[in-house]
């Protein structure tokens, strides 16, 4: 189950002033064009800008490595470069996919520092049955016996069809199925084509489905 993770404002050495409430009062996009302007965003602005975003970090980061004990780390690195950054962005729109894009690539650097394979796990993966998306099936909360050993058997199953897929699939998954980032957003993110983004989330559901296929009602 995804655990928000708490970045430490003082970090950011971040006070409210009286018109906070007036901050909170902002629309998303007001709240980004606020924090662009000048050399470093008011810190309210920012601690507000933290506060509404603060979740989408904490999903990117889990699907991307929840078996990770020091995601809070990667998490208050994040906004430390999205502070020290946030003046370069273009379009206040793209935000959410900025946002990401620092997320990801921060996990990636960290990765390859590490050098070692992380366990990615999803169920929001939809499977194509009869050239239509559809998604798996969760079991209720009281499973029989020989329901609970099937459903163990299909975790590990996917948790190692998931680890196999290569780190391009993984991202391109975690962006597309868990954020809901447009496949536009996705190749702005990832530095690909259009056509490649789609092809990534082709191949990646094919290869779960056929690693899967004895899990799978088809």
């Amino acid at each position: 189950m995804n655990q928000s993770i708490t970045v430490s404002w003082s970090t950011f050495d971040i006070r409210f002033p009286e018109s906070s409430l007036q901050i909170e009062k902002l629309s998303n996009h007001d709240l980004i064009l606020c924090c662009k302007a000048g050399f470093r965003p008011d810190r309210a602005l920012f601690a507000e800008l933290l506060h509404r975003y603060q979740s989408q970090v904490d999903r990117v980061l889990y699907h991307l490595a929840p078996d990770w004990l020091d995601r809070a780390d990667l998490n208050q690195e994040v906004w430390i470069r999205v502070y020290r950054n946030i003046n370069q962005l273009q379009e206040p729109a793209k935000f959410r996919s900025w946002l990401s894009r620092i997320a990801t690539n921060l996990f990636y650097d960290e990765l390859r520092k590490r050098n070692r394979l992380v366990t990615l796990l999803s169920l929001d993966i939809p499977r194509v049955v009869d050239n239509r998306e559809t998604y798996w099936e969760i079991v209720g909360n009281t499973p029989g016996p020989e329901e609970a050993l099937n459903t163990r058997e299909f975790y590990e199953q996917l948790r190692e069809a998931i680890i196999g897929l290569p780190e391009v699939f993984r991202t391109t998954i975690v962006l597309r199925e868990i954020e809901c980032l447009a496949y536009e957003e996705i190749a702005e993110i990832t530095g690909v084509s259009l056509g490649t983004v789609k092809s990534r989330i082709a191949r990646a559901r094919s290869r779960l489905q056929s690693q899967l296929k004895t899990y799978l009602d088809i």
